[in-house]
């Protein structure tokens, strides 16, 4: 189950100088033991009980952007300060000159308990947030090890395999893309599904925010089983029901290009029932 306002990932980007709704794109590859997911289009907070759910329970924050959190002269508070006002408590790790000028790695990293993200991130949004799991509270030299693995890894490269012992890595890019890098199985379906919940709140969401069951596993498996990628954009909406039409491709989705026009799967949510059922699309 996830809320839903009137400001969620789906509702607030757009495509082209239309502003034409944002598709939900899924792509999943499996790689040495990994599964990798690029998908658009959700904000970290709308995923953070998903991604915890099986990620050990130390988690390293090491790069955090946002706009929600800015001094007079619109300087943005140090990640840090950020949770001490979310009232969340980490150790703080500074990198120094470690990560002076590289991109993607803040100047201090936060190590905060697993079950802390959702209250970290709760009401507010950041438009940058990469973060990793380790198997236990990291030392000063451990945390340098992660800074150095992610800010000199290649924009494709891997990043779990330079990191023995995590399970998790994210990186969430302008409230909207997502990266997820997991050695659980169960990752990549438990993201689909929560972004086809995500999906459709967005078309149900009014001046109060709604609650969306994420569809079961049976729904996401049969998807991924048929393709590893999927693009979703909303079909029918009224108050009793709302459509996703869901196009298999044969490679990950990128802004700027067109968006399919066969459907070949229907995933229905019946809001007074809160059922999901998915339909073979009629030719």
């Amino acid at each position: 189950m996830v809320e839903v306002g009137r400001y969620g990932a789906f509702s607030v980007n757009g495509v082209g100088l239309s502003h034409a709704p944002f598709p939900l794109s899924f792509s999943l590859r499996l790689a040495d033991r990994s599964w990798i997911v690029d998908a658009t289009a959700a904000q970290v907070a709308e995923l953070a009980d998903v991604l915890i759910r099986d990620a050990h329970d130390t988690i390293v924050v090491v790069d955090l952007a946002t706009n929600s959190f800015v001094d007079e002269g619109y300087v943005q508070w140090r990640p840090s300060r950020i949770a001490a006002e979310q009232a969340v408590e980490c150790d703080v790790h500074s990198f120094g000159g470690l990560t002076s000028g590289v991109i993607g790695l803040s100047d201090e990293a936060l190590v905060m308990r697993r079950d802390d993200l959702p209250r970290f991130l709760a009401g507010w949004s950041p438009y940058e947030l990469t973060l990793i799991d380790v198997p236990e509270p990291p030392t000063p030299e451990r945390l340098d090890e992660i800074a150095l693995a992610i800010g000199t890894a290649a924009h494709d490269q891997r990043v779990l395999p330079m990191l023995s012992g995590s399970r998790l890595w994210f990186s969430g890019h302008d409230d909207c893309y997502v990266s997820v890098e997991s050695t659980q199985p169960a990752m990549p379906a438990a993201l689909l599904s929560r972004l086809l919940a995500l999906l459709v709140g967005s078309a149900l969401a009014d001046v109060s925010p709604v609650e969306v069951p994420d569809p079961d596993a049976a729904i996401v498996d049969n998807l991924i089983t048929a393709s590893p990628n999927w693009i979703g954009v909303l079909g029918t909406a009224s108050p009793n029901s709302v459509t996703v039409n869901l196009s298999a491709t044969a490679q990950t989705w990128r802004i700027g290009q067109m968006l399919p026009e066969r459907v070949d799967r229907t995933a229905i949510y019946a809001v007074t029932e809160a059922m999901w059922h998915l339909a073979t699309a009629s030719r």
